[in-house]
């Protein structure tokens, strides 16, 4: 890798050598096993694999939020794939998930397994699979697909693009930051002009649009995504910042957020999820210890 200011692209890239940074040792160019690993599978029908990153956060939060309205059979187990390990890599995640991100999941309540992998993808299902967060008139099921699929497409700026060059990336680029910054604000415009007007991102009730847009958006303006709240300025997006902190407040939200987490203050930490129960015994050990 050259550093130089005069670096022209090779007519032809080859993989010579890592790219250098926190996370370069996970990214290769081919797609594909890379070792023999089985899942475990747990005693839930839905078994998720996964790690409490955004995009991970997302189905943790729907799952949580569907017990709290009642839905018994949105019990699951969340097992902890650690990406940079290279968990990802393994033969049985893989087979769930040939692109080899999480989270991924696994419907085993019909008997046989059906794989759900993309988190867009994975929200929409559970929705429909319970009846539930999604509404169900034409009008504001559109409108909370327009706000999921918006939230697909744009979170890669922000976390493939402002949170690699910003926080992971082994040489700091001006330009790379002030693109990806720029896009970064632009995108909390949007959320902010469209919040300035609607209590939630469809409307007045909550839905998978804000599951999807909450673990990105509502991070970043609370401080917890890539150490950029501050450069970004995030306290100018007052609804963003209003929408935000209401949503964190959930009960669900706060579990969802627990699960499968191998960062921050140990008393947020689930790392692995087997039971409901499972949140009180995390206390009760914090309590004990």
């Amino acid at each position: 890798m050259t550093n130089s200011p005069d670096y022209m692209p090779p007519k032809i890239w080859t993989w010579d050598a890592p790219s250098g940074g926190q996370f370069a040792n996970i990214n290769r160019p081919v797609a594909g096993p890379a070792h023999d690993k089985d899942l475990p599978v747990g005693k839930h029908p839905l078994q998720l694999y996964s790690l409490a990153t955004p995009n991970g956060q997302k189905v943790t939060i729907m799952l949580e939020e569907l017990l709290g309205i009642g839905k018994t059979g949105a019990e699951y187990d969340a097992w902890l794939i650690r990406i940079d390990k290279g968990d990802q890599f393994g033969s049985g995640f893989v087979e769930i998930n040939p692109n080899s991100k999480i989270p991924a999941l696994t419907d085993r309540s019909d008997g046989k397994p059906r794989r759900v992998f993309e988190s867009g993808a994975i929200l929409l299902y559970l929705a429909e699979k319970f009846g539930a967060f999604l509404p169900a008139d034409p009008d504001g099921r559109t409108e909370a697909l327009n706000w999921l699929f918006w939230q697909m497409g744009s979170a890669p700026y922000v976390g493939g693009g402002l949170g690699h060059f910003y926080s992971y990336a082994p040489i700091k680029i001006e330009y790379a930051i002030n693109r990806f910054a720029m896009e970064a604000k632009r995108q909390l415009d949007v959320l902010d002009r469209h919040l300035a007007t609607h209590r939630f991102l469809a409307g007045d009730d909550y839905s998978i649009a804000d599951i999807a847009n909450w673990p990105w958006y509502g991070n970043l303006v609370r401080g917890d995504l890539y150490g950029v709240a501050e450069f970004l300025q995030v306290q100018d997006y007052t609804h963003v910042n209003r929408w935000a902190n209401a949503i964190a407040e959930r009960p669900a939200v706060k579990r969802g957020r627990m699960v499968n987490r191998i960062s921050g203050p140990p008393s947020e930490q689930l790392r692995e999820r087997h039971d409901s129960s499972d949140f009180e015994t995390m206390t009760q050990d914090k309590v004990e210890a």
